[in-house]
């Protein structure tokens, strides 16, 4: 028997998040939410789009979950008031974890957690609250992701790593074994890192100059 939920949000996420939890869960969407200031629109897949400060009115506390589908805006923090918003109204947190990830037996879950496809966490990895692991990541054994972290595309985070809570790790970003990453760390694209780092630091992923000769002239292409 499916489970009612209402998906906080309207955005890129929300839509994706829709297609996770109509396609691959045993969860029902009824609706969205997104905050008076900020809606838009009516309908989202013919669904009702009500304002979240009225929530209560269209979606019983009782009988629905609910997941804020935001992605890492404020250092997470837009996702995790949005999240503990809900639970203050009395709405159950729900969780997606796709068919398609690996998770050992003996990996600990944290509520309202979203794990995309081809993740692998291997055995004795931790998660904390309120956790997003976009798709194709390695979480290493005895590795700890703590509250409110957003894991972005093909990260490696190697074994015995341990990430502060509302961190962001970026698309194939690398962590060495028996990292230490603080609180509220930023790790741009492409970042390796091998030494522990401390809380509130930004790592940016640096583009690359461009070449002075044209892509064109390099490969001899005639226009």
């Amino acid at each position: 028997m499916s489970k009612k939920l209402v998906i906080i949000g309207d955005s890129a996420f929300a839509e994706v998040a829709y297609e996770c939890f109509t396609h691959d869960s045993d969860y029902e969407v009824m609706g969205f939410a997104v905050e008076a200031a900020y809606l838009s629109k009516k309908e989202l897949f013919g669904l009702p789009v009500v304002p979240f400060e009225q929530i209560e009115e269209h979606f019983d506390p009782g009988e629905v979950f609910f997941y804020a589908a935001l992605v890492y805006s404020q250092l997470n923090r837009l996702r995790t008031r949005l999240y503990q918003a809900a639970k203050a109204k009395g709405y159950m947190p729900a969780s997606y974890i796709s068919s398609r990830a690996f998770v050992w037996h003996n990996v600990e879950l944290g509520e309202h957690c979203f794990i995309f496809e081809d993740n692998t966490l291997q055995p004795f990895v931790r998660i904390g609250d309120n956790v997003v692991l976009w798709s194709g990541n390695h979480i290493g054994h005895h590795s700890v992701i703590q509250d409110n972290c957003f894991v972005a595309s093909h990260v490696v985070i190697s074994g015995f790593c341990n990430i502060g809570r509302n961190t962001f790790i970026g698309v194939n970003a690398t962590l060495a074994n028996n990292i230490t990453v603080g609180e509220d760390n930023w790790v741009g694209i492409g970042v390796t890192i091998v030494r522990d780092t401390e809380p509130n630091q930004l790592f940016k992923g640096e583009q690359p100059e461009a070449a002075k000769v044209s892509a064109t002239r390099f490969f001899k292409v005639k226009e």
